[in-house]
């Protein structure tokens, strides 16, 4: 038995059945390339879903990893200060609209810690009726139940009805739709710049600046999701930067520590000062070793001609996804390191043909291959894609 079928089963013996893995099993990483254990290389599109920012085998962030492993402060809890918190808090500040962060382990965990924040701060105000929330069309925003209840989709919500309560869906981008859901018993609205999941979808400039005027009129909390679209990956620090407004909270994770597990909530003062020790806490958040790795790679993105970088190889993959010449391509959008191409025929038959020509690829909503590679990806890696997907494409055709 090779080590690539004993490893399937055994994930297929004992592993909760949640995930449809494809039959190899990934060994190693170096750069944007990952290889599995019969030595066949991938070019990586998926970063571990808009995780790995700075691929795989970053020198500088396995050196911070390893000096903070070694002085042995690992994990002590959220109980007591350490460095590396409050000196990552101090950068994620200063470089955003926030005056205060909480750290966590997960986007999910991120949406649910900013969905309190918003009703202690209704709380607080007096108004503890205030608690519908509003979320659009298309979103997705977790599987953990209060991030589910604002993930409106029903494959992902009916198996595991009723939702929490308070949940009120707008229409992505229609701003006469959110008018008609916001209103004085809303506490939040939660929306992503740029939605991931969903289908690659942008939201406009004028959507987000009437979410705003609107959360502004009702007393509500505005939440930007960014835990897809934020640091770097759009081309701009943060996904809402376009908009030319900030949001009461925003929520990261994805690409934040580089793969290891991460969440923080970055909020204004009125939301931060409204939290009182006790009111919420995780006993793994804060971690000091992911704290420096998220500290190396926000100093990374912020580092000259980094975001510059990431502008113009996501141009240029516009450009070149544009120019496939293949009947099955509806539409090719997207800003920066996240862009997707909307498909006649089922995205599932794309991805594992993209396995058989060395590429991983993932999708995004029904019919979408979202493309959200490691942010150091290159001119070369995009015209490699380019052309193995017009072959994919054109293997797709013989298939009909």
């Amino acid at each position: 038995m090779t080590l690539q079928s004993e490893v399937i089963q055994k994930d297929q013996a004992y592993s909760v059945p949640v995930a449809a893995r494809p039959d190899f099993v990934l060994a190693r990483g170096e750069g944007v390339t990952v290889y599995d254990t019969e030595g066949k290389a991938y070019t990586d599109w998926v970063a571990g879903i808009a995780v790995n920012a700075l691929g795989y085998g970053d020198e500088e962030l396995t050196a911070v990893v390893n000096q903070q492993m070694n002085t042995g402060l690992i994990h002590v809890s959220g109980l007591y200060h350490t460095q590396a918190l409050a000196e990552l808090a101090e950068l994620l500040c200063t470089h955003s609209f926030a005056n205060k962060v909480y750290f966590c382990n997960s986007g999910a965990e991120a949406n649910e810690g900013a969905l309190k924040f918003a009703r202690k701060l209704a709380y607080v105000n007096e108004k503890p009726n205030k608690t519908k929330v509003v979320s659009f069309t298309e979103a997705f925003h977790g599987r953990t139940m209060g991030a589910l209840a604002i993930t409106p989709k029903e494959k992902y919500q009916t198996p595991f009805k009723p939702m929490v309560p308070g949940a009120v869906v707008g229409e992505f981008n229609d701003i006469d739709s959110a008018r008609e859901v916001i209103d004085e018993d809303t506490v939040a609205v939660i929306v992503e710049p740029l939605q991931g999941e969903g289908g690659i979808n942008i939201a406009t400039a004028e959507f987000l600046q009437a979410l705003r005027q609107l959360c502004d009129e009702k007393g509500a909390t505005l939440i930007f999701d960014e835990i897809q679209c934020g640091l770097g990956r759009t081309g701009d620090l943060w996904g809402h930067s376009f908009s030319g407004i900030t949001p009461d909270i925003m929520t990261l994770a994805k690409p934040l520590a580089g793969g290891l597990p991460v969440g923080a909530i970055l909020t204004s003062e009125a939301v931060g000062s409204a939290m009182e020790p006790g009111d919420h806490g995780s006993t793994f958040s804060g971690g000091a070793v992911v704290m420096r790795a998220a500290e190396m790679v926000v100093n990374r993105v912020l580092s000259d001609g980094f975001l510059e970088h990431v502008k113009e190889v996501g141009d240029y993959l516009l450009e070149r996804l544009s120019e496939i010449n293949s009947p099955h391509i509806k539409d090719v959008r997207g800003r920066g390191l996240m862009a997707g191409i909307e498909l006649d025929v089922a995205p599932a038959d794309i991805v594992q043909k993209g396995y058989e020509h060395g590429l991983l690829l993932v999708n995004s909503g029904a019919n979408v291959i979202r493309f959200v590679p490691p942010l150091i990806i290159e001119k070369k890696h995009v015209d490699e894609l380019a052309e193995k997907l017009t072959v994919i494409l054109e293997e797709v055709d013989d298939q009909d």
